[in-house]
């Protein structure tokens, strides 16, 4: 073996140190790595868990008086006074015009001595009647007079009947003047001014219209596919009101009309819905959001705040293997409440996860933890 020189020797003691200078590099560098990766980030999550519960249909709808009534004049006249207030409400049996009375008076006036007139004739042939019988029994007169007054009496009995009839038709004319509210609610814009002359049975004696708030009505329609959903349970069917922040704003509501047959423009099947509506909170010609619970269906709720929406479906990010993030693409079938109706693409007992959304992406390593005790798994 031979002697090593001493520059041969120089040269494999540096690249010893530096070849321990690397290693110790790249140990401290995987140390610091390893310590400077972010911890798994926590999240709240429920189990999927299936429940039964009602089947929810949601609709827009719009609000229509439970009674609408047009005020028209049913005689001719003048209007000479109005005594409501416009859009104030009324009273059934108030006031709300009044057309001239003059003529009217004047003509059950003539029927009412017309009436006098025939109720003297009909005196005065029973009074021929009575004294004509006597003479005819003795032959002092033929029995064809007698007959001829009984006759004029019967005759009277029926114009005095006409008369009333007359008078009454009169009268009745006469009362047509104060023009009435028929049912309570709230009152239109007049269409006719005092002054104004109306006609009967024309469109000129339209004058306003009441249209009755409470119970209020919102008619709206179903697909012909979701109403076989609710069918034969319709009318046991609880109606809610869901106001724009998803909140129910009613929930005393009842189904009162369902079409039986299909709109064939639109392939959907008319219904109708009956709301208190105390303070007149809502008004006809108004749209609302109408939700229909009828029926049963076996299915798992999840909060609406762990649906997100993307271009293609809806999805909620799930607790997958290895604790990491892993997302779903589900089918949702209606809302109860502040929760979403899974009816697929989300099996039973996965975790899902319901906060920190905005942070997660696909893969992200997960720190999972139930959600609290008092928060619930979703509310019906």
């Amino acid at each position: 073996m031979s002697a090593r020189t001493p520059r041969t020797t120089v040269a494999f003691c540096l690249a010893s140190v530096f070849l321990a200078a690397a290693c110790g590099r790249k140990e401290g560098d995987g140390k610091a790595a390893a310590a400077a990766a972010p911890p798994p980030m926590a999240v709240t999550v429920i189990k999927a868990t299936s429940r039964t519960v009602p089947v929810s249909l949601e609709a827009v709808g719009q609000a229509e008086g439970s009674r609408e009534v047009e005020i028209r004049a049913r005689v001719t006249g003048i209007i000479e006074k109005r005594t409501y207030e416009e859009g104030a409400p009324v009273r059934a049996g108030e006031v709300m015009f009044v057309i001239d009375p003059a003529p009217y008076e004047l003509a059950a006036q003539q029927a009412r001595a017309a009436l006098m007139q025939e109720r003297v004739r009909k005196e005065l042939a029973e009074t021929d009647a009575r004294r004509l019988e006597p003479l005819a029994k003795d032959r002092a007169i033929p029995q064809r007079e007698v007959d001829q007054a009984i006759a004029a009496a019967k005759t009277a009995t029926g114009a005095i009947a006409a008369a009333e009839a007359r008078l009454k038709e009169a009268e009745l004319n006469l009362s047509y003047t104060r023009i009435k509210a028929p049912i309570s609610g709230i009152t239109g814009r007049a269409q006719r001014s005092e002054g104004s002359l109306v006609t009967a049975n024309t469109d000129a004696s339209l004058l306003t219209t009441i249209k009755q708030y409470d119970p209020i009505w919102v008619r709206f329609s179903l697909a012909e596919s979701d109403f076989q959903r609710v069918r034969g349970n319709e009318r046991k069917a609880k109606v809610q009101l869901v106001a724009a922040d998803g909140t129910v704003a009613a929930a005393n509501g009842k189904l009162n009309f369902a079409g039986s047959t299909v709109d064939e423009r639109q392939g959907a099947i008319q219904m109708r819905a009956e709301f208190t509506n105390g303070g007149q909170k809502w008004m006809p010609g108004q749209f609302l959001k109408v939700r229909i619970l009828a029926a049963e269906q076996v299915a798992i709720l999840v909060p609406q705040s762990a649906v997100q929406q993307n271009e293609q479906s809806r999805v909620v990010m799930t607790v997958g293997p290895e604790n990491k993030v892993l997302p779903r693409n589900i089918q949702v079938a209606g809302w109860i409440g502040s929760d979403t109706i899974v009816a697929g693409g989300l099996k039973e007992g996965e975790l899902v996860i319901v906060d920190n959304l905005v942070k997660l992406r696909p893969g992200t390593q997960v720190a999972p933890s139930p959600l609290g005790e008092g928060r619930g798994e979703g509310k019906k």
